[in-house]
């Protein structure tokens, strides 16, 4: 087995021109043509960068508004951010997202499977067909029925037909199956290295990492059909847990995408934030919650306004509100900017945890509720970067689930909330399956109703109107997403 080794300071400057040359906070979209002749470790690079900032753009924001953990705000002109938070979200505002998925990511993805395959590299394919099943995953949560079965064919069909969401899920339980077997294949002719932007570093020990992850994933799909189909979903967990599946085990195996304090290699969330001065800042429904329990780690969260935690809400004037800070945007360079080196999180521990709570208590699937419950707490508070006796002291206050089944539910969903802020989409589907955490319709909302998915790109429309027509709102509802 042949590792693929760079130098750290190499690879940060390649991550570093990559960005420069195929990125930028708004679009990640990659020419497909680009990269078809690209040595698949380059490819690789390409394709776990663009999996970081597909997580921390356009998608990152939008179910981050729509959940109220992010809020819009500006300085008296209307932005972007403020209509998106009001709901007021086109199809052409989709169409860069879309793109980064299609054009970029999913087509390296591809290229990387094909070209292992060839080159008996199952180790490259494996990661690339776990990526692939990821991305995937948020796209189905995103927007529902989508192209699969026809997809990164380039010009052999450049109109790919719509495959049910329902469908897909269940291909995507199968990729990550298939990439679980091939990153643990005993032989492969080359293998990734520090060319991975995420795991990177010796295969033999990340590809633990990899596997753990995609098992972890797999936990957080069969919840996802918690109400749509509840034996469905204890079975899968069940299965998992019977087969001692690896899964993450600490927040050293979180799911992340690594940044540096390096011109355009800095995270999506603080190049937004730099390019586009307080036009988001902390929502009011994250901070009173975390005000409510004396969160310490609102420290890490958001900036302080006069000693005290303030967040904004839809429609809000334009006021002295409280910042997204460290936790998101890296360490302070000077008291108002940032490195830009905080992790993309995409999935952690701290989740797992909570995912492996709310199945104690649903399906009595094996482990205590309460236990997972406060190891979700516990992880999330480390990441953040809380000491040991304030952990204690929270989990003494906050750590033990009580009341009835629903009671407790809301407890765990409400904590996983706060544990998953800055995290793609997770939020806004635990709302949708649960009803928690209880979100009101904004004041100024455009529509009767709080979005549970987002309208096709218009892209889509104009150039694939013979497989698919325009939603009638965002109230059409992805396959699992039953609840009244």
């Amino acid at each position: 087995m042949k590792n693929i080794k760079k130098s750290k300071i190499i690879a940060t400057l390649f991550l570093a021109s990559l960005f420069a040359s195929s990125c930028d906070y708004d679009n990640t979209n990659i020419d497909p043509d680009s990269v078809l002749s690209a040595p698949i470790n380059l490819q690789l690079t390409s394709l776990t960068v663009n999996v970081g900032f597909l997580a921390g753009s356009d998608l990152n924001r939008y179910s981050s508004l729509i959940m109220q953990q992010y809020s819009g705000q500006s300085n008296g002109v209307l932005n972007q951010t403020q209509q998106y938070e009001s709901y007021l979200i086109s199809g052409s505002d989709q169409n860069n997202a879309w793109a980064s998925m299609y054009a970029g990511l999913l087509n390296d993805a591809e290229n990387i499977i094909k070209e292992a395959t060839k080159s008996n590299s199952p180790h490259y394919s494996g990661v690339a067909k776990i990526l692939k099943a990821y991305t995937y995953q948020i796209a189905v949560d995103t927007w529902g029925d989508i192209p699969f079965s026809e997809t990164q064919l380039l010009t052999v069909n450049t109109k790919p037909k719509y495959d049910s969401d329902e469908v897909i899920y269940t291909e995507i339980i199968k990729l990550l199956d298939q990439g679980i077997a091939e990153v643990s294949a005993t032989t492969s002719n080359i293998s990734p290295g520090t060319n991975s932007t995420i795991y990177p570093g010796v295969f033999s020990s990340t590809k633990n990492n990899w596997i753990k992850f995609a098992n972890t994933l797999k936990f957080r799909m069969y919840l996802h059909y918690s109400e749509k189909n509840p034996a469905f979903a204890k079975s899968g967990i069940d299965g998992l847990i019977a087969s001692s599946a690896p899964v993450f085990g600490s927040n050293a195996d979180n799911f992340k995408m690594n940044f540096f304090d390096v011109a355009n290699a800095r995270n999506p969330i603080d190049q937004f934030e730099t390019a586009r001065v307080g036009q988001l800042v902390a929502n009011a429904k994250l901070v009173n919650i975390m005000n409510g329990k004396v969160d310490p780690r609102r420290t890490f969260y958001f900036t302080q306004v006069a000693g005290s935690y303030v967040g904004s809400i839809s429609g809000a004037a334009p006021g002295n509100y409280s910042k997204f800070h460290t936790y998101l945007r890296g360490s302070l360079v000077t008291p108002t900017t940032y490195t830009g080196a905080a992790p993309i999180r995409m999935l952690t521990f701290a989740e797992y945890n909570f995912i492996r709570a709310e199945a104690a208590l649903r399906f009595t699937s094996a482990g205590i509720a309460d236990t997972f419950f406060s190891d979700g707490i516990t992880a999330s508070m480390q990441d953040a970067g809380v000491n040991a006796a304030d952990i204690a002291t929270y989990l003494a206050a906050n750590g033990t689930l009580t009341g009835t089944n629903a009671q407790k539910l809301e407890q765990i969903i409400n904590e996983k909330f706060i544990a998953n802020y800055g995290v793609v989409c997770e939020p806004w589907s635990d709302w949708r399956r649960t009803g928690y955490p209880t979100i009101t319709l904004p004041s100024n909302a455009v529509t009767a109703y709080i979005p549970r998915s987002l309208f096709y790109p218009q892209s889509e429309i104009d150039l694939n109107s013979g497989n698919v027509t325009q939603k009638t709102g965002m109230d059409v509802r992805v396959f699992w997403d039953t609840r009244p």
